[in-house]
């Protein structure tokens, strides 16, 4: 139980999700996978194409953009999140530098919680609008 409340805590921390409600991510924990990968793992590979959701709950990871690192990231950190709606090819590759557990939600589980709950997908909606406002106006600076 105290696991299934960290990844609740987790998942609300995902701008995505910033507007479901507990019970939403409660859904959305139950759907998504634990899952352990040991350092050296390429989670994500640039180019290919996604399907998967994921959010760091232990360990570190480089993110790394057409062979040059361009970031590390660690626990509460989120990547993969457009793959939720499209099979769009990877823009980075994301690699474990140490081992690492992550909450996985794959894209099928995510298109059935879209199917069985209107509300949920109007949330969604206004939370990847208001990402691609911060994100227009970041490239306007």
């Amino acid at each position: 139980m105290a696991q299934r409340d960290a990844s609740i805590e987790l998942l609300s921390q995902v701008p995505l999700f910033s507007a479901c409600s507990k019970k939403e991510l409660q859904a959305i924990a139950k759907r998504a996978q634990d899952t352990n990968v040991p350092a050296g793992t390429a989670v994500v590979r640039e180019g290919e194409a996604g399907d998967a959701f994921y959010v760091i709950v232990s360990g570190r990871a480089d993110v790394d953009r057409s062979g040059t690192v361009v970031a590390t990231i660690g626990p509460g950190a989120f990547f993969g999140d457009l793959a939720l709606l499209d099979r769009a090819p990877r823009n980075a590759t994301v690699t474990a530098t140490t081992d690492m557990e992550l909450i996985v939600l794959g894209q099928r589980e995510f298109t059935e919680m879209l199917d069985e709950a209107g509300g949920f997908a109007r949330k969604l909606l206004v939370a990847l609008a208001h990402r691609l406002r911060e994100m227009d106006a970041t490239t306007r600076q």
